[in-house]
């Protein structure tokens, strides 16, 4: 079986960017919701 590995060349940065992102967001989102419970507790 025969793979054409431009196919991977081609969405390996594509995929790498999305995840980045993607990781980046939820970081974000996870220090929002904790200053958000911090200042509801004070």
């Amino acid at each position: 079986m025969h793979f054409d590995f431009r196919v991977v060349a081609v969405l390996a940065p594509i995929a790498i960017a999305a995840g980045w992102a993607g990781f980046n967001i939820f970081r974000a989102a996870l220090g929002q919701i904790q200053n958000f419970m911090n200042s509801r507790d004070a």
